[in-house]
């Protein structure tokens, strides 16, 4: 797929906001909006008032990893049929609804934990299905936005899909604060009880989903003969991912036992400990994935799964992308997609506990971070979709990420300031417009690079990878705030937007000289 540089007038650019389909990806973004904030940041100011320490809060994060590594199973999103579900509502709608019902069970079973009595270990599966269940939703999400549309359309859908999620996002985030905050739950005062009924809401309001997935038609898409298999194929390809699995999470399980010690022991070495736990996590990430590997490729000796099927599924998209794009360009592609969004990211995670610490109250945060934050990344999403359709992708690219580490440096001052509403409203002000226009360009791009018979796969690549180091990073905000301090967190997280305007450059300059027709 390509975007093509094509001057539309402003009239027609504002009417295709009311499309169909347009319209169809604001329910869906809100339906893919309620679960992040309840493993991030809701869910930290959850675990601080239980008396969770910062550091353990941070780390929580790490349950939405599932989001970077989603393109391990995009492949059963998107060749496995559902027994039952499939016939009755097509391939994508069958995983929408599914997903969406393990997204509502996972938000349940989280509500009926409390963290204060020393639950954490429950409280983190419940969050990894969640994360996992969520990520899911957004693999069928994806691949049915790009197929249900053409490549004119992508722009505005993903800025409704942007408001959305950013409604969704202030029902999980405001809507849970102040319902916790106005049954009782403050953070001198826990309540476990508000906190539960917080999250049975925000499990009931799922809904929203389930329903816009049972009013829609299923896209209308070609799929080639070669890649449809028998019943014991998809059984056996199942198989082959379920077994990975338990490979992937019993390494990290035996290796638990042996994680301090090896910590303490390097951490004499290096003379950190923060370095120390970070080296050893990702060695166990690396051990885990390989375990994996080894079982993948055993079952696959075994014959449980065809080989041919693994190759077309896991090996053929990536084959395409780089003969589409040739190899140095196409590595180009891979390291902007993987540092786009590093900046917004890596300080997000740890954006409500700062405010906290600077004094702000749970209904301050939720009214202007949440709340008028909304508002602003929605102004920014739409403002971004129209502008991409006008003027071209790969320049609305840049300026989201030149804005978006320029405004990082706002919070900078806003911690100087410390508890100062007028300044909290400028810096959301500026970081929501800014992280709303480079989503919009930026989702639009990475709709680009797709080719249609591959859409859910290469999709939740590019995704996953847009993730997964800021993910990483993101976990240890906490231990870097604590090294750092705030201050120099921010200038930090403003750094890491450099290399990314510079790739952006070089792609665009990349792009001229092949004759591609994304500008």
């Amino acid at each position: 797929m390509t975007i093509k540089n094509q001057q539309k007038s402003w009239r027609e650019t504002v009417s295709a906001l009311v499309h169909p389909r347009v319209v169809t990806m604001l329910f869906f973004g809100i339906s893919a909006g309620l679960p992040l904030l309840l493993i991030f940041s809701s869910l930290s100011l959850w675990l601080r008032e239980a008396g969770v320490e910062r550091a353990a809060v941070t780390y929580f994060s790490w349950a939405a990893l599932g989001y970077s590594f989603k393109f391990v199973w995009a492949p059963l999103v998107d060749k496995l049929p559902l027994p039952g579900l499939t016939r009755w509502l097509g391939r994508r709608r069958a995983w929408l609804l599914l997903s969406q019902i393990m997204i509502i069970v996972a938000i349940s079973t989280m509500a009926l934990i409390d963290p204060a009595d020393d639950a954490l270990i429950a409280m983190a599966w419940a969050a990894v299905l969640l994360g996992f269940s969520s990520a899911t939703q957004d693999v069928a999400l994806d691949a049915y936005r790009i197929e249900s549309a053409g490549i004119e359309l992508q722009a505005l859908m993903s800025s409704s899909y942007i408001a959305g999620y950013r409604i969704g996002m202030l029902i999980a985030g405001a809507g849970a604060l102040f319902l916790a905050s106005y049954l009782g739950s403050t953070q001198d005062g826990y309540n476990y009880q508000a906190w539960k009924l917080a999250y049975l809401v925000m499990a009931s309001m799922m809904l929203v989903g389930v329903m816009t997935t049972l009013t829609i038609k299923e896209p209308d898409t070609l799929v080639e003969e070669n890649l449809v298999h028998g019943r014991q194929d998809y059984l056996g390809f199942l198989a082959l991912f379920t077994l990975s699995v338990i490979g992937f999470v019993a390494s990290f399980y035996y290796s638990s036992p042996y994680t301090q010690i090896v910590k303490t022991s390097l951490a004499e070495s290096v003379s950190s400990a923060h370095l120390a736990g970070f080296i050893v996590e990702l060695l166990r990430l690396i051990m885990a994935l390989a375990v994996a590997g080894v079982i993948a490729r055993l079952v696959v000796i075994s014959g449980i799964v065809q080989q041919q099927m693994v190759k077309q599924t896991y090996i053929a998209p990536v084959q395409d992308f780089f003969q589409r794009y040739g190899w140095s360009l196409a590595w180009l592609l891979l390291a902007l997609v993987g540092l786009y969004r590093i900046s917004d990211i890596v300080l997000g995670v740890i954006s409500n506990v700062f405010y906290q610490d600077l004094g702000f109250t749970k209904p301050e945060i939720a009214s202007v971070v949440k709340s008028f934050g909304l508002l602003m990344t929605i102004v920014g999403g739409f403002l971004g979709g129209i502008l991409a359709v006008r003027f071209g992708v790969l320049r609305i690219l840049f300026l989201g990420a030149l804005l978006s580490a320029v405004t990082n440096l706002l919070f900078m001052m806003l911690a100087q300031a410390g508890h100062d509403m007028v300044m909290l409203y400028i810096v959301i002000s500026a970081d929501n417009l800014s992280a709303g226009l480079a989503s919009a360009a930026f989702i639009a791009f990475l709709s680009s690079l797709t080719n249609i018979s591959f859409t859910a796969v290469q999709y939740a690549i590019f995704s996953s990878l847009m993730t997964l180091l800021p993910k990483l990073l993101g976990g240890y905000s906490g231990s870097m705030v604590e090294v750092l301090g705030y201050q120099q967190f921010f200038l930090l997280t403003a750094i890491m937007g450099i290399p990314v305007l510079l790739l952006i450059a070089w792609a665009s300059k990349n792009f001229q000289t092949n004759n591609a027709l994304i500008k």
